[in-house]
């Protein structure tokens, strides 16, 4: 019984230490925490390629997705669209989503003109950041496929405003048969 008792020592429990952000008399400068060595990039924290994880360069917002535009993007900023990004743009991105059918406000076509025209990195930022009503999507959405996504609505725009012209050689002449096969 005596050794028993012996062993209910709560040693590990009752050690000296301190608190995150609690005060220290060890120190000269009396905080239990130290600062990180200079020069020191905490993990995960580097962010080597501003453009890449900002949208922007200074005040200026990236031209072009930095990014290969490949179709393995394309589907994946489909697939990440169809669920951040459709229930208030819908599935074409012309506005008309779920969200604007229980009353809330239209948000902007993306086939709108002003929209079309922007910089990649303006609709980057949009997602990261927010926009009017719209609520920031960096906590929910990686960089990688916020750029997915960027890519895919610049694909959707296109698809909206292509004409016969920007059909490939080849293709084009597919459509032309298929279309002078059907009555």
């Amino acid at each position: 019984m005596l050794f028993a008792l012996g062993a209910c020592r709560r040693d590990m429990q009752d050690q000296p230490k301190y608190l995150p952000l609690s005060e220290s008399a060890f120190f000269a400068d009396g905080r239990s925490e130290r600062p990180p060595v200079e020069g020191t990039v905490a993990r995960g924290q580097l962010d080597a390629n501003v453009g890449y994880q900002t949208g922007r360069v200074g005040r200026t917002y990236l031209q072009t997705t930095p990014v290969a535009l490949t179709p393995d993007l394309l589907a994946r900023g489909r697939e990440r669209y169809d669920i951040f990004c459709s229930p208030c743009h819908d599935r074409a991105g012309t506005g008309g989503g779920m969200i604007v059918l229980r009353g809330f406000k239209r948000p902007p076509s993306f086939h709108i003109d002003r929209l079309r025209q922007e910089p990649d990195g303006y609709l980057f930022v949009a997602v990261s950041e927010g926009f009017g009503v719209m609520p920031s999507y960096a906590a929910q959405i990686p960089v990688a496929d916020r750029w997915a996504i960027v890519g895919y609505v610049r694909a959707l725009q296109l698809s909206q405003h292509a004409t016969l012209a920007d059909v490939p050689d080849a293709a084009r002449k597919a459509l032309e048969q298929s279309a002078g096969a059907t009555p």
